[in-house]
């Protein structure tokens, strides 16, 4: 595979890629989302990548918030 894929520069600027901290620390898929792009703003898509965390962030914020009023684990469906 090339390294375009396999090993991409954005995600290799330490020596822990993105994807080990992310299955290392078993995150869920925004919490996953949030330190993807935030790992890589630098080195990619600079502040459209902290937009798109600050996106998946604030939908982790909406669901906890729901999670929290409804007193269930259901996410809330946007």
């Amino acid at each position: 595979m090339s390294d375009t894929i396999d090993h991409p520069e954005h995600y290799t600027q330490s020596p822990m890629e993105c994807i080990e901290a992310i299955e290392g620390l078993e995150l869920p898929f925004h919490e996953a989302q949030v330190l993807k792009y935030i790992v890589r703003w630098r080195f990619k898509d600079g502040v459209e990548d902290l937009k798109k965390a600050n996106w998946y962030l604030e939908r982790l914020i909406s669901n906890a918030e729901c999670e929290s009023d409804n007193g269930t684990n259901h996410l809330r469906q946007t």
